[in-house]
């Protein structure tokens, strides 16, 4: 488990696979992220199996905020695609829970993976995409390091429109560690 002041970042269990249908089926979430087809509780566990199989640095990790009653579940976060031979991956994340938005908590877990990639998994790129009109993604990327490197024009037809998809990295050299990050031992 990784922990930063506000939050922490588990593993995902089959528990979790309901709340994950419920975001990946609200529009307000989806906008935002690539898959845009509903989703059965089946098409979780399909994937779940799928995760399972993976390395666990390939994984995704839970965000949770500790509240009252205990720790609550709001998003998730994982590097997928990580190219071992040229030292980088791309980090996707999402807050799913909609009443944690814009309270900075997306911003705080992405400093916790760039700051697990770099430290940790010995990374030195991150990379990501991220549509436009998703201001508030955008800040929290760019509050962690992340630089706009191009853009793939068009890349998302939304409501009507198109949109492009922003491609915005952040290198080791470039990075600051946020002042409450202690590397693990």
């Amino acid at each position: 488990m990784f922990t930063t002041p506000r939050l922490r970042l588990r593993a995902i269990t089959r528990e979790d696979l309901p709340i994950f249908v419920r975001w990946f089926n609200d529009p307000e979430v989806t906008q935002h992220l690539a898959n845009v087809w509903p989703l059965s509780i089946e098409d979780e566990e399909e994937w779940f199996q799928r995760v399972r199989a993976r390395a666990q640095w390939e994984r995704p990790l839970g965000i949770e905020v500790r509240e009252k009653q205990g720790w609550v579940l709001i998003g998730n976060t994982g590097f997928h695609r990580i190219d071992w031979l040229n030292r980088w991956a791309e980090l996707g994340i999402v807050i799913g829970e909609k009443t944690y938005w814009n309270q900075g908590y997306g911003t705080e877990a992405v400093q916790a993976m760039v700051a697990i990639a770099f430290t940790l998994l010995n990374l030195n790129r991150v990379q990501l995409e991220v549509y436009d009109f998703n201001h508030r993604a955008r800040r929290a990327y760019e509050k962690a390091g992340f630089r706009l490197e191009g853009r793939r024009r068009q890349a998302r037809y939304l409501n009507g429109r198109y949109h492009d998809s922003l491609i915005m990295a952040v290198l080791r050299e470039e990075w600051e560690p946020p002042e409450w990050w202690r590397p693990i031992p």
